[in-house]
């Protein structure tokens, strides 16, 4: 069977929209029947329904996102859901960037933390959350610094993989450069992590003994560093796998959506970014000194920040892009449909 992602090439053309006024969009569900669940910068979730309606569900509104023009605030400070799941009962799982806690919040808004602390030190910046066929809860912690914007520089290898189970929450996988989504593979055989700041995509063999669930060493998937194969402050952000085996990463600040085929090619597959925003963040990364304004001049217009991808549609072939600035979500119409997610 041909790769069904060669020769395709997305166009703004080919984008249409769902939602509207929405607040810092970054992680997105999808449900069988059509309904979307994005996360909110106002303290929750945003329920958009098939018909188009929307709700939003928060234990209590947030207003520090809209409320002020600092950018290090705005993404330091408050409350920030990030990374969400769907608990085994429906319960969104949410990873809190600006609490730094994994909190559960029910469909009607009441919620409640799990994790704010590992190894009886504060958990630090909880990014992502992942739910697999066992159960079984997987988070993601980008680092331990507060102001997250002061990690985005070379050489900061603090971000870890934490799993939580019977026996309670434990780091799986440490040392690793800003950790953000991560995934398993169709058969979860290996889990999949993007380090944002190490501009990779690492995986971990995983296995599922007497002793209980084990990673393996660390091994990467694709380029060793996206910057030198061609993309420019190619900092990935979000993942997922499509039924075929590629690998699809939004690149956040480059504005591209581009796949690591099972053969290891990558593939651009969408490409919004500013050239000159690019390499001015780059070359101040690469000094070590990129600043909040560096970042915020690479923003597009039609997927500002673009920070992962998710599948849905009946035929799982309607690939909806999350966002750190937008107020509505990207969607388009994949060629290959997604992997199904373990809710699904």
């Amino acid at each position: 069977m041909t790769n069904p992602l060669k020769g395709f090439r997305l166009q703004k053309s080919d984008l249409r929209f769902k939602g509207h006024d929405l607040q810092r969009p970054e992680c997105i569900l999808a449900e069988r029947d059509g309904t979307l669940w994005s996360a909110d910068a106002r303290g929750g979730v945003m329920r958009i329904a098939p018909d188009g309606s929307q709700s939003l569900i928060a234990q209590r509104a947030d207003t520090q996102f809209a409320g002020t023009n600092d950018l290090a605030k705005r993404f330091t400070e408050g409350t920030l859901p990030n990374g969400l799941a769907f608990a085994a009962n429906g319960d969104i799982l949410i990873s809190n960037f600006g609490t730094d806690r994994l909190e559960v919040m029910t469909r009607q808004g009441d919620s409640r933390v799990l994790y704010d602390s590992i190894d009886g030190q504060p958990i630090g910046k909880v990014n992502f959350v992942l739910r697999d066929s066992k159960n079984r809860i997987w988070l993601t912690v980008s680092t331990r610094i507060k102001n997250w914007m002061e990690a985005i520089r070379p050489g900061l290898n603090d971000g870890f993989i934490a799993m939580a189970d019977e026996k309670g929450l434990r780091i799986m996988a440490d040392g690793l450069h800003f950790t953000n989504e991560v995934r398993f593979d169709a058969r979860e055989e290996y889990l999949y992590a993007v380090e944002t700041c190490g501009r990779r995509i690492s995986r971990f063999k995983f296995s599922d003994g007497a002793d209980g669930p084990k990673l393996g060493p660390r091994e990467t998937y694709g380029p060793e560093d996206f910057g030198s194969a061609g993309f420019p402050a190619g900092f990935p952000d979000g993942l997922a796998f499509d039924a075929y085996g590629n690998l699809w990463v939004t690149l956040v600040m480059a504005e591209k959506l581009i796949a690591i085929t099972p053969e290891r090619e990558v593939l651009t597959l969408f490409d919004d970014g500013n050239p000159e925003a690019i390499a001015a963040l780059e070359a101040a990364y690469q000094a070590g000194k990129p600043a909040p304004e560096h970042m915020i001049a690479t923003k597009s217009a039609v997927t500002p920040w673009m920070a992962s991808i998710t599948f849905g549609g009946a035929d799982l072939r309607d690939a909806h892009i999350g966002t750190l600035f937008g107020t509505n979500i990207p969607w388009f119409r994949s060629p290959v449909a997604g992997l199904p997610m373990v809710h699904w």
